[in-house]
Order: structure tokens, then C-alpha cells, then sequence
């Protein structure tokens, strides 16, 4: 289970500055649904160059929300060049944190936003290190990115780089290309290896259940309250949880959509990553 502060569950249990904006000049686009994460930012930026506004559209998990969102409240009322300051550490600084391995959700925002101003200036996307050759083919990490991050981040470790970039978080058949370029970088046989795996805390069932009915309560069931459905709690038993959807939902053709790529994926990402969620008929 991710362990959030109290300002990642804010922004994710209401984000801010959420949708299209129809006026926006400004428009950066990073990541890809294939590989899991995606952001679309949308700016407006006044002739002074100053941003009036920020919107965001993402598909990914409460770092990704929480991060987009509170990257939008950031860069209002800045201007360009004072936007382009901001980092990912500025980001996860200003969230209170975010677990290690979600770090790569604000350097995705990072990304972003420089995407586009650089759209707004006319000029190529791309982002901090245009080009370069493809390393992580399974989540389309180039070399030139990699080192943008271990530069930017003092990264000393391949675990840092994945935890950055997502890079080697799949098949890990780029681990080692990944090793050779902190060697390149650090002046050749000093990139570190992790000593010890931080090992998850373990949560008691009567926890467990606590926290499915609150996430139910107050992200799940409002988002599908808006489309005329509903659902309620049956039963938790271990890591299976069993719900019965209402309304709408019942006869809806997404239903297995609905149940495995948002229910499911909402409590794995909140509560614990092995949870199973099954339908019951009532």
C-alpha cells in the first residue's frame, strides 16, 4: 500500500482545475494510455506571457491526479519564463511528498508543462531533452531523458532512474544500459545499488475494510452517482472484495470496465495493490 500525505489525497479526492479549457493557446501532451500514465495540460497565456489559467485531462493513478492538479494552482498568474522554474521536486515539495516509486507522475507534469510553452513559443515538443535513442521500449524512455533525470535529480541508483522515469519498471531488459549511463554520467563505477528493499506495511483486515468504504464513499460512488449508477459494499473477505453495482449500472454493456478499471484499480492504488474485486447479484 502507497503511503500519500493528507495533500495527495486532497488533490486526488478533489482535483482542481479539471477538463478541457475551449481557449486555451497553450497545449502540452505527455505520455501514452499504452503505457499506462497520459496528461494533457492545457494553458492560457495572456500577451504578457503571464498564465491566466490551467486545465488538465489525465488517465492514471492518484499521483498522476494529485500531481497534475496541483501543478495547475502553481503556474497561474506566473509567467512563462517563472513557470519553466518549476520542477518535480517543486511539485512532490508541494504535496508533501509522494512514495519513491510514484515520483515519475511529477516528473510526467514537469514534462508537461514545458511541452507546452514550448507550443505556445511555436517551437518543437519534446520537452527538456528532445530525441535521443529509445532505452525502455516498454515505456518509450529515451537515453536523453534518463540523463535529463539523473541530472536533475542527483540520481545515483538504476531503482532511482525507474522510480523517475518508469524506465526498467517492466520487463527490466534496459536495467543494465540504464547502469551504464549513470557510470557515464558519474564518472564511470559509481552508480550505487540499492542496499535494502523497504518492505510494505502490513494493514489488519478491520483496516482494510475502513478504507474501501471510505474510498467507496467519497471517490467511487459520487463519480458513478453522476452517470445514474451506484454501488454498494458486500462483503470484504481478505483481499476479495465483493460489491453490487445499482442503477444504471446494472445493465450497462461497460460494467467490466467499470468494476475492473476503476473500482478495481481505485482500491488497489489506494488500500493494497492485490485486491480483487467480484460482482454479486442481489
Amino acid at each position: 500500500m502507497w503511503e500519500y500525505t493528507d495533500a495527495v489525497r486532497d488533490h486526488f479526492f478533489e482535483p482542481r482545475n479539471t477538463g478541457e479549457l475551449p481557449d486555451a493557446n497553450a497545449i502540452g501532451e505527455v505520455g501514452s494510455l499504452a503505457c499506462g500514465d497520459a496528461l494533457k495540460l492545457y494553458l492560457k497565456i495572456d500577451e504578457n506571457g503571464v498564465i491566466t489559467d490551467a486545465k488538465f485531462q489525465t488517465f492514471g493513478c492518484a499521483s498522476a491526479i494529485a500531481s497534475s492538479s496541483v501543478l495547475t494552482e502553481m503556474v497561474k498568474g506566473k509567467t512563462v519564463d517563472q513557470a519553466l522554474e518549476i520542477t518535480n521536486r517543486d511539485i512532490v515539495e508541494q504535496l508533501g511528498g509522494l512514495p519513491r516509486e510514484k515520483v515519475h507522475c511529477s516528473v510526467m507534469c514537469q514534462e508537461a508543462l514545458e511541452a507546452a510553452i514550448a507550443d505556445w513559443r511555436g517551437l518543437p515538443a519534446g520537452g527538456p531533452a528532445p530525441g535521443g535513442q529509445i532505452v525502455c521500449a516498454c515505456f518509450g524512455v529515451t537515453d536523453e531523458q534518463i540523463l535529463h533525470a539523473i541530472r536533475e535529480n542527483k540520481l545515483t541508483t538504476a531503482e532511482d532512474v525507474t522510480n523517475y522515469t518508469k524506465a526498467g519498471g517492466a520487463c527490466g531488459g534496459c536495467l543494465q544500459d540504464i547502469r551504464r549511463l549513470l557510470d557515464a554520467e558519474l564518472g564511470g563505477g559509481q552508480a550505487a545499488e540499492a542496499l535494502t528493499v523497504e518492505l510494505p506495511r502490513q494493514i489488519t483486515n478491520v483496516q482494510r475494510m475502513q478504507m474501501i468504504m471510505q474510498i467507496l464513499d467519497r471517490k467511487i460512488r459520487p463519480s458513478l452517482q453522476r452517470d445514474g449508477g451506484d454501488i454498494d459494499l458486500i462483503d470484504v473477505n481478505g483481499k476479495e472484495v465483493a460489491v453490487a453495482l445499482r442503477g444504471m449500472c446494472i445493465n450497462c454493456p461497460s460494467s467490466r470496465v467499470t468494476l475492473e478499471g476503476f473500482v478495481q484499480n481505485t482500491l488497489r492504488e489506494l488500500v493494497d495493490p492485490d485486491l480483487v474485486v467480484r460482482q454479486v447479484r442481489l
